[in-house]
């Protein structure tokens, strides 16, 4: 079978949803902005901060496990793993499979949600931003000691 430009294929970029998802980031951010009463975060220790916890929201959606309720709707393949999934469907269904498989795409959408969530509710917006960037640091701790840890044994086994 070939396929000409006028026949859609899978492969085919969804710019309707594309535009549609755009629209609702720009919505939101807007009506955030409408309905604030504080600016956002402004420090660097609070944009360090909001990064981390960006970093730590966006990988543990695209590619955890406990993500996979988030993704599985969009994709094609095992949710449960985090990896070779490819977005399923056409329309918005592969637009929004697109953004939950890309952390960096998805980083945008939490760095907006949670700036947001200072805005609206300072509070729980500094806890839960807070919280996240500390869990992204324990992440990149956890991931130094390991390799420390393995080089150590690399070293001793050279050694014997």
């Amino acid at each position: 079978m070939v396929f000409t430009a006028a026949q859609p294929t899978q492969q085919q970029a969804p710019h309707e949803a594309y535009a549609v998802i755009a629209a609702v980031f720009i919505g939101g951010l807007a009506s955030v902005a409408a309905l604030s009463r504080r600016s956002p975060p402004g420090t660097a220790l609070e944009l360090a901060a909001l990064s981390a916890a960006t970093f730590k929201v966006s990988r543990t959606l695209t590619r955890e496990r406990i993500g996979s309720f988030v993704r599985q709707p969009f994709v094609d393949g095992d949710a449960n793993v985090g990896e070779d999934e490819r977005p399923a469907g056409t329309g918005l269904q592969r637009a929004v499979g697109e953004l939950v498989t890309c952390p960096r795409c998805l980083g945008t959408w939490s760095a907006a949600a949670l700036a947001s969530s200072q805005v609206i509710s300072p509070r729980f917006g500094r806890l839960l931003t807070w919280t996240l960037g500390a869990s992204a640091a324990n992440d990149f701790l956890q991931a130094a000691f390991s390799a420390l840890c393995a080089k150590t044994n690399q070293l001793e086994d050279e050694a014997r």
